[in-house]
């Protein structure tokens, strides 16, 4: 369940288990789909793991977890989730804006929500393919062949612009220039941001930009120059985002070298 932690190696061949190297080890893959990765958690060992922050990063999960499969809604702050120890978590984050067109449900329906599968879709379904997720040691690359076989009987496409605007915003484009660039009024970017990535067009901004930024700070770069090449004012302005949207110091989360 650790979307918006340091990424690790890939997961490496053969059942996704085998991903997970050591307690608290982190592994992920690309997936089949284009912009989704398959990721596998394992919780530290002993009787009390430590909290695992889930960051704000866009997007939109189908896990197995706990011998169940739930979707993880995009986040507009860090989440702690409740596992025991040792506890293995699998999961498919889908490229932000993607979701809506696998699970049928607009994201700001599923924003800051852990939702069972079978809330959204027919409980026949969903206890079908629970059955097949548990009876597998690949569990990943089930759920990536539940997300193509959604895809393909998904009723429409999805927002074929959602990547030209996620680009935008990311790179600090205005809302009124992403807006124009779109063809849409900035009411109408609102609602199709809402729609496909759960937030408005803002708080889209300030999440790709954090996304960006701790990618900076894990390569190593100083907390400054991290804050020039995402975008930030200076690097004050960069540890209060950092603190309002993962809860905790910039150097709590990225510890520095």
């Amino acid at each position: 369940m650790d979307r918006g932690t340091e990424r690790a190696a890939d997961e490496r061949p053969g059942p996704d288990q085998g991903a997970v190297a050591d307690p608290g080890g982190y592994r992920e893959r690309a997936a089949r789909l284009p912009g989704a990765v398959v990721w596998v958690k394992r919780a530290p060992g002993g009787p009390a793991p430590a909290p695992q922050r889930v960051l704000p990063d866009g997007c939109t999960d189908l896990l197995w977890w706990g011998g169940r499969l739930t979707v993880a809604g995009p986040d507009t702050s860090a989440y702690t989730p409740a596992v025991r120890p040792g506890e293995i978590s699998v999961g498919l984050r889908f490229a932000p804006g993607e979701g809506p067109a696998v699970f049928g449900v607009p994201a700001h329906v599923l924003r800051d929500q852990r939702v069972p599968l079978e809330e959204l879709w027919p409980r026949d379904l969903v206890d079908r393919l629970t059955g097949t997720v548990a009876g597998t040691d690949s569990p990943g690359r089930v759920l990536e062949e539940i997300a193509v076989h959604r895809l393909r009987e998904a009723a429409g496409p999805a927002d074929p612009a959602r990547n030209a605007i996620a680009a935008a915003l990311g790179r600090g484009r205005a809302v009124a220039e992403v807006a124009r660039d779109v063809g849409v009024g900035e009411r109408q970017l609102h609602r199709r941001c809402l729609e496909a990535f759960g937030y408005g067009p803002k708080m889209l901004a300030r999440v790709l930009r954090l996304v960006r930024a701790l990618e900076l700070a894990r390569g190593g770069m100083p907390y400054a120059d991290v804050a020039a090449r995402a975008g930030y004012a200076d690097q004050a302005h960069l540890a209060r985002e950092v603190k309002a949207l993962a809860g905790a110091p910039l150097g709590v989360i990225v510890p520095p070298r």
